[in-house]
């Protein structure tokens, strides 16, 4: 026999003051995430197996699975972060977010320093870590995510006033940028001013001012590219990459990788099977590893990769509105900055691989090998499963 239990009005109380327990986490956006990791390991191994036979990569000690253990190892680090990433709540990100954006600009400055910053292809743009080769520059993209999260929060009140609401967000972009640029790394300084950008569009500043600002950009970047000789090559290497005079030059990347594109057709010529690999195609594990994807599994496999990613970004996207309509500004703004992110990347990569863009230093978002890209990549989505699950604690009447 069951007796009925009396419950007072102390055991009441304390029944409601109990915490809450929560099922967790979006499981979808795991998923897909891991999938995207592993299906870029992969991809990894194929598109640098071929590495050792070169000459240039034989001496350094490259063997077939060099890159191959090196992602992995990456893959570990950045689980291992994203696990930390994970544990921190959302009000210590925005209370630290000054405080990381100078931090990440330390880190561009040191990286300028000579016998401190390591020279790769004249670019500067590695810290040496020991166990890894560190970006600042990657760093730099997550700082400005939180920096113009907690900037907007900070100044919401006067959003409406142009001067006062933007004036001193573009003087951090543009110092970031002078930094970058100093590298050189234009690519990495396109990613952080979308970023920025989308941010006070987000966080609601007037549009009017944001196609002023939107229109300041484009005249910015014209401007660089019309200064800089290399620059203007680029472009018209990317107009016309097949021509006598940029085949063999700067248009040489872009045309193999539409070679490599072309031979995939519909299924691919086979995992494994590339050609373009086989020391044609330059950075085919890095920046071009969706010509590889294209030449092996074909139309299909890059549709998949495009659908992927389309996903993801709309889902950290939704994360962040329902953080919003929950009146969680910072953690809004923060996961859509994410999404912009990760949008913008994946975007200017495939674009540049299908020849719809000029060339630019970007690898694909959570597939190319590099450590400290990979890093911060988990770690970011790491922060929009943070907000995820504060999301869901504050929706089953818990507090975060």
């Amino acid at each position: 026999m069951h007796l009925p239990v009396r419950l007072g009005g102390a055991d009441i109380a304390q029944t409601r003051a109990a915490p809450v327990r929560v099922a967790g986490f979006d499981q979808p956006l795991v998923w897909v995430t891991i999938a995207l990791l592993m299906w870029g390991l992969v991809m990894v191994f194929s598109a640098s197996i071929a590495m050792g036979d070169n000459p240039r990569f034989n001496r350094a000690g490259y063997s077939e699975s060099y890159h191959l253990i090196r992602h992995a190892i990456s893959l570990v680090f950045a689980f291992v972060a994203g696990l930390i990433a994970f544990q921190v709540p959302m009000r210590t990100w925005e209370r630290t977010a000054p405080w990381l954006f100078v931090v990440a600009l330390l880190l561009l400055v040191i990286v300028l320093i000579p016998h401190v910053g390591i020279n790769v292809n004249g670019a500067r743009r590695w810290l040496p870590l020991g166990f890894m080769r560190f970006q600042p520059s990657e760093l730099a993209k997550l700082a400005m995510v939180f920096y113009a999260a907690s900037y907007m929060v900070r100044k919401m009140e006067i959003k409406e006033r142009f001067f006062r609401a933007v004036l001193p967000m573009g003087v951090a972009v543009v110092v970031v940028g002078m930094l970058l640029l100093a590298e050189p790394d234009m690519g990495a300084f396109m990613v952080i001013a979308i970023i920025a950008m989308g941010i006070l569009f987000l966080g609601g500043v007037n549009a009017r001012m944001f196609f002023l600002i939107a229109m300041l950009v484009v005249v910015a970047f014209a401007t660089m590219v019309a200064a800089s000789p290399w620059r203007r090559e680029r472009i018209f290497a990317y107009l016309d990459p097949f021509s006598e005079e940029h085949a063999l030059g700067k248009g040489y990347q872009l045309s193999h990788s539409l070679i490599a594109i072309g031979r995939g057709e519909i299924f691919g010529v086979g995992l494994g099977g590339s050609v373009e690999k086989l020391h044609w195609l330059p950075e085919a594990h890095t920046d071009f590893l969706l010509a590889v994807i294209g030449e092996e599994l074909g139309l299909v496999g890059v549709l998949v990769a495009i659908a992927l990613f389309l996903w993801l970004t709309r889902r950290i996207m939704h994360i962040g509105r329902q953080a919003i309509a929950l009146d969680r500004v910072f953690a809004g703004l923060a996961a859509q900055g994410v999404g912009v992110w990760m949008g913008f990347q994946t975007f200017i990569n495939m674009g540049v691989n299908l020849g719809a863009l000029p060339t630019k230093g970007l690898t694909l978002p959570l597939m190319s090998f590099g450590g400290s890209a990979i890093l911060m990549n988990v770690v970011a989505l790491a922060v929009v499963l943070r907000v995820d699950y504060e999301n869901r604690v504050l929706m089953r009447g818990g507090r975060v």
